[in-house]
């Protein structure tokens, strides 16, 4: 072991005269260690929103979606998205269609986003068919015959649920349209598996009587479960038939979906999409779309990054009064030793390799308490929230190695920072001014 490390080693075990220096000491490594330890916990915290968040995002939503502008829809979509599906980082394409709709089952409704599908196209651009947790996506298939209907965009009426107009209502309730509500809107609705639900477009159509919306009955066949409360409480899925039926849409879509091979090209794969499809058309990716929920989570880092820091830099002001006081009660040994030939580098390195040794215990007790609790957080769900305020039911935690190894060279860095006086203070000590009175 080197002189330095030696003798700085030997001052911090070591009994002191004024126990005031052991105790600020002692505050200073557990000041380190509560900041690398806050700020580990932090970063995991915030890491653990911007990967779920954008787990779910990308889970519950294609990566780029191309729109018609200024149109009621995209015509000729199927040749359209053969083409597209060819461009580079391309692995997937479906069409689909998004509509405002008002979802009623008795006397309660609630406002959705219907979503028409082809369940096997949707299932190679997003996961959200794979959280259905009661029912099956598969009830979305197409039928090999399509049941015969009043007339597309039909206006259905309430049918005769007297004793007498029973025979049949297991034939009608069988030929309705399937639909999958989410978990949260089936609670609020009370419906179930097999439940009937009446869903209104606001796209009427124009009678004598003036505009009538449009609606009909769908028989719900799953419910599904993305964790994700906006999606939760407010979708719904049924065919691509069947939403261009009830919005009288003919065979037009609305977007068609592309999944890719690199999600973070999502910008430059929208713009050549964009070229690709020609004129009249936006392409949009999912970077764009939640621009500024992962600005704000960037912004939200940093800011937690400098509060929490403070304590680490509150920390190392204890350090330097902690070797400051520290250099005043050894000024007779630090005399002694330089009479006995030390260099006033070596006295300089003594007292840096002190303050250094506060901060390292300190960095790595820190480091080892803010792993365990994130783990400990993230393993077992430790915090709870509320899914309608922050879209998820628990606190995700979601560690990094490097962020360990940025806390730990801050930590350290301002450790160093606060020997700097000190150190300096103790080589200027004269011997023969030491020890003239001794």
């Amino acid at each position: 072991m080197k002189f330095e490390l030696f003798v700085a080693t030997r001052y911090l075990r070591a009994k002191r005269r004024q126990a005031v220096i052991g105790v600020i000491t002692g505050i200073s490594i557990l000041g380190v260690a509560a900041g690398v330890a806050s700020l580990i916990i932090a970063l995991a915290i915030n890491n653990g929103f911007r990967q779920d968040l954008q787990d779910r995002l990308l889970g519950s939503t294609s990566h780029v979606n191309l729109l018609r502008i200024q149109s009621d829809g995209i015509k000729d979509w199927q040749p359209l998205m053969d083409r597209l599906s060819k461009e580079p980082h391309v692995v997937a394409a479906a069409p689909a269609i998004y509509e405002q709709v008002l979802i009623s089952r008795g006397p309660r409704a609630r406002g959705a986003v219907l979503k028409g599908m082809i369940p096997a196209a949707e299932r190679r651009v997003s996961d959200l068919l794979k959280t259905v947790t009661l029912g099956s996506a598969d009830a979305l298939e197409e039928p090999a015959e399509a049941p015969q209907t009043a007339g597309e965009g039909a206006r259905a009426t309430p049918p005769d649920e007297s004793p007498t107009a029973l025979e049949g209502v297991g034939q009608r309730v069988a030929a309705m349209p399937p639909i999958i509500l989410g978990k949260d809107m089936a609670a609020e609705l009370g419906a179930t598996v097999g439940s009937i639900v009446l869903v209104t477009s606001p796209q009427g159509e124009l009678t004598p009587f003036g505009m009538v919306p449009k609606y009909n009955r769908f028989r719900v066949v799953g419910i599904f479960n993305s964790g994700f409360y906006d999606y939760d409480s407010s979708w719904a899925f049924t065919r691509l038939s069947d939403a261009q039926r009830l919005f009288g849409l003919g065979d037009l879509i609305s977007v068609l979906e592309f999944k890719l091979d690199d999600i973070y090209q999502a910008d430059q794969v929208a713009k050549q999409i964009e070229e690709a499809a020609g004129k009249g058309f936006m392409a949009t990716s999912w970077m764009e779309q939640n621009k500024a929920i992962f600005r704000a989570l960037r912004l939200e880092r940093v800011v937690t990054f400098i509060t929490i820091g403070l304590i680490v830099f509150v920390a190392a002001l204890n350090i330097l009064i902690s070797l400051t006081m520290m250099v005043m009660e050894k000024t007779r040994d630090i005399a002694v030793l330089m009479s006995m030939g030390t260099r006033k580098s070596q006295v300089r390195r003594l007292f840096i390799a002190q303050g250094l040794l506060i901060g390292v215990i300190g960095t790595a007790t820190g480091l080892v308490l803010g792993y365990a609790l994130s783990w400990a957080g993230g393993h077992y769900h430790l915090l709870s929230l509320a899914p309608e305020v922050y879209s998820i039911d628990y606190v995700p935690f979601a560690p990094r190695s490097m962020d360990g190894f940025l806390v730990a060279l801050i930590a350290i860095g301002i450790s160093f920072i606060a020997t700097v006086y000190p150190s300096w203070s103790a080589a200027r000590i004269l011997p023969a001014e030491a020890l003239r009175y001794e």
